[in-house]
């Protein structure tokens, strides 16, 4: 795995986040090529790992192209990786993850 990718799941678990999942989607045909996904305790929780992030990344050259936040739900676009998080409940209702698999898994 990248150096970048780890510098971010890194922040994530030294922030408490949970559940943290990497999908390397580089030999796939996928818009970026990783995706993080982490759940968040709450909306406070999520909007302190967003700030986290954008202070220690932005200094190594992170470039946040995108950021769509709400309560439930956070967005973050870094041009080739995306990062989610994401509080349980949104996380259990759209499964990112199942949908990823179908890209990751070799198709019959």
């Amino acid at each position: 795995m990248n150096n970048r990718i780890e510098n971010i799941k890194a922040i994530l678990e030294d922030k408490k986040a949970t559940d943290i999942e990497v999908f390397d989607l580089t030999s796939k045909d996928y818009l970026v090529d990783y995706v993080v996904i982490a759940t968040t305790l709450n909306p406070k929780h999520g909007n302190a790992l967003l700030d986290h992030l954008k202070i220690d990344l932005k200094p190594k050259g992170e470039e946040f192209l995108r950021v769509d936040e709400d309560d439930n739900w956070t967005v973050i676009d870094l041009g080739d990786i995306f990062i989610h998080l994401m509080s349980e409940k949104y996380r259990e209702k759209y499964n990112l993850e199942e949908f990823l698999e179908s890209f990751i898994k070799p198709k019959n």
